[in-house]
């Protein structure tokens, strides 16, 4: 628990919790976030996502609070009982998934938010993937019980079908939509009434005589799920004992750190109800950073898994998992892991390889900052004078520890900017690179052929809110292209290479030789890109072995059929030649480079294209008329799901074919009609499609000529 010095005393770590509140868009995560600071006594008065008098707290870019909605992670931290949390706030949109995918990394557990009407939707399913990928433990929290079409039920239903978890529901409903007064606590047996202004004062009641009977048939289904996990709940149920809240309470937390178990509560944000309770679960059933094991890798060591301990006088380990650039320097968020980090003090960037002082040490409030002296094991704070990278291990400098990097998705949209003003170049440069270092999602690069600078990103919006930043906060006028697709190439067939480079210049000469096959990866392939070295004898030297995978990656920026990156490729270096004299690293490179060029072009190369899942919800009358657009746009129904509040179709869509489509669902559905996209995978483009697009490159590269 932090002090008032800042510093964490290691009697209380274990009541230190770090969890993060996610969930698809529009689900309320912020609105939630809003009650815990209110009822926690953080702020003295609750705003809104869309309210025009300030905004939520944790919205605190301009831009987040004229749209309504979160584009970047904010961080805080709250007291609750003799607990103290810190919370991360993560976006809803797909396009800002980097947020929620480092928020998560850095992590002990989370509050999954479920809208109680769409229940799980597609970015639900993308946040739980994102999760299970870090292993965090989650509560799922049912919000919006007050709204018309509210069913808790199909949301638990879709908690286990869709996601796979075992839910195991804590309350049930007192009433529905306008109804909707309050819970039944399960565990307690008690109905919770949320009276006052702003349902600050909770009110415990026996259970109304209208839902004993419901509330008794959801208790025996609560404890018929416990006891699978535990024998002593089972022997009580059997000999029909009495059983205590506080075994309950222990077996809950227990399978919930070991996520077998997902606990499921509800109520309404909004309307100020079963946030306390949620809060209870998170400081009851959420693990401290004690109960979560975290390895390092050993540098020093061949990479030796290393388990880390919340021990404040072990080496110091710590991750940078966010990095924001500001007027005054880089801020730097970090979560301590191991041991503690000490303003002034120097540390080593294992990544970098360099040691780097830490100039201040920050608690974050949303976009208020508190200084502190200290952070140790199990903290999350802000350092100022840290030069590093998202996902860097900062570690005390008498160790070389590494921690698990944070999983980066691939852009699938770019677009070309230029300044109106030449002499606005320099500081859109600067400006790029600055987003470049606080984004990993977002790519810069240079077109040769036009001269134009690209920039890359997970979607429309995503781009459009930078593009916006930068006239807003850098205020560069800036000319903006047309969206463009992110296609990739890939072999379709397996190829064979034999390849020498000879090159004499009357001095040195240069001479490499490599042999071996260029392989098509799988569609699913979990990388884009593999090398596999089988030459035995040492026909290519050690040494050079490095070079020649160097110089295959180095042929994969731009393909031959369009000018994209090449990908899904497998290099093979099977035997070769070399020179005593004339091979060197540069002269394998060179001729693996080449090697890989030829060979691509003999691999009947295709152009892939990144499609979108895509999930409508409308009106049901308006069903036979969305399905008939999608398909216009080449895209395939996975599925299509009648609900109270209308229709739900799920769709696999051609990224390429949805610029725009907002406007055209918004007329189709006479305003009624709303979406989400998110990314689903590459695949190969029609025959048809591919020759169009070759054809538009080559007539725009001659235009700009």
């Amino acid at each position: 628990m932090a002090r008032k010095d800042g510093r964490t005393d290691m009697r209380n770590i274990g009541d230190l919790r770090n969890i993060g509140i996610s969930a698809h868009i529009d689900s309320g995560k912020t609105t939630l976030t809003e009650r815990i600071l209110f009822y926690s006594g953080r702020i003295h008065r609750m705003g809104d996502v869309k309210d025009g008098d300030g905004g939520a707290t944790m919205d605190h870019m301009d831009l987040e609070r004229e749209r309504g909605i979160t584009i970047t992670s904010a961080a805080t931290t709250v007291s609750w009982g003799d607990k103290t949390i810190n919370i991360i706030d993560t976006p809803g949109h797909v396009d800002f998934t980097i947020e929620v995918e480092r928020s998560l990394r850095v992590l002990d557990g989370a509050v999954l938010v479920l809208c109680a009407v769409g229940g799980v939707q597609s970015q639900s399913l993308t946040v739980d993937r994102q999760m299970k990928r870090y292993g965090v433990p989650r509560i799922a929290f049912i919000n919006k019980c007050d709204r018309v079409g509210a069913d808790p039920a199909n949301a638990i239903n879709g908690i286990e079908t869709r996601l796979g978890h075992v839910a195991v529901p804590l309350q049930i409903p007192i009433g529905l939509e306008a109804q909707h007064e309050g819970v039944i606590d399960l565990v307690g047996m008690k109905a919770i009434y949320f009276d006052g202004e702003h349902g600050e004062k909770v009110r415990t009641a026996p259970i109304p005589a209208d839902m004993q009977e419901a509330a008794g048939r959801a208790r025996h289904g609560m404890l018929d799920t416990l006891s699978l996990y535990s024998d002593e709940l089972m022997e009580l149920m059997l000999e029909d004992h009495a059983i205590s809240e506080d075994l309950l309470h222990r077996i809950i937390r227990e399978q919930t750190i070991a996520r077998e178990i997902t606990p499921v509560l509800l109520g309404s944000a909004f309307r100020n109800k079963g946030v306390q309770p949620l809060l209870d679960a998170v400081a009851r059933y959420l693990p401290s950073p004690v109960d979560r094991l975290t390895f390092a890798r050993d540098n020093e060591n061949e990479g030796a898994e290393i388990a880390l301990s919340t021990d404040p006088e072990a080496p110091t380990t710590a991750m940078a998992f966010k990095i924001v650039d500001e007027s005054f320097g880089q801020l730097t968020f970090t979560r301590v892991y191991q041991g503690r980090i000490e303003r002034g003090g120097t540390y080593f960037n294992s990544r970098a390889g360099r040691k780097q002082r830490v100039g201040r040490i920050l608690r974050m409030h949303a976009n208020d900052r508190e200084d502190v002296d200290v952070a140790e094991a199990g903290d999350i704070v802000a350092l100022i004078g840290v030069d590093c990278h998202s996902g860097d291990t900062i570690c005390a400098q008498s160790v070389n520890y590494s921690l698990e990097r944070i999983h980066v998705a691939d852009p699938v949209i770019a677009l070309s900017v230029r300044p109106v003003k030449s002499t606005d170049r320099d500081k859109l440069s600067r400006s790029l690179q600055r987003f470049c270092r606080e984004d990993p999602t977002f790519h810069v690069r240079g077109d040769e052929k036009t001269g134009e600078t690209i920039i890359s990103g997970m979607g429309e919006l995503h781009l459009d809110i930078y593009v916006e930043r930068l006239r807003r906060e850098q205020r560069i006028e800036i000319e903006v292209g047309a969206p463009q697709v992110t296609y990739r190439e890939a072999p379709s067939q397996e190829v064979p290479f034999n390849y020498k480079h000879r090159k004499q210049t009357g001095g040195a000469g240069q001479f490499a030789h490599v042999v071996g096959r260029l392989v098509p990866l799988p569609d699913d392939a979990a990388k884009d890109y593999e090398f596999e070295n089988l030459v035995r004898g040492g026909h290519i030297p050690t040494e050079y072995i490095p070079s020649c995978d160097k110089g295959f990656q180095s042929a994969r920026g731009k393909g031959p059929v369009a000018g994209f990156e090449i990908t899904r490729v497998k290099m093979v270096l099977e035997d070769g030649s070399y020179h005593p004299v004339d091979s060197s690293d540069l002269a394998f490179q060179i001729c693996a480079r080449d090697a890989f060029i030829e060979a691509f072009r003999q691999s009947r190369p295709v152009l892939i294209e990144p499609i979108v899942k895509v999930e409508i919800e409308a009106p049901a009358a308006f069903q036979g008329s969305i399905v008939g657009d999608l398909v216009s746009r080449r895209g395939v129904i996975c599925g299509t799901e009648v609900r109270s509040a209308g229709v739900i179709i799920v769709s696999e869509v051609p990224l390429a074919n949805m610029f725009g489509y907002a406007t055209d669902l918004r007329s189709a559905t006479q305003g009624q009609g709303t979406f989400t996209m998110e990314f689903a995978c590459y695949r190969q483009t029609p025959r048809h499609v591919q020759e169009e697009i070759v054809a538009a490159r080559r007539r725009a590269t001659a235009g700009k000529h």
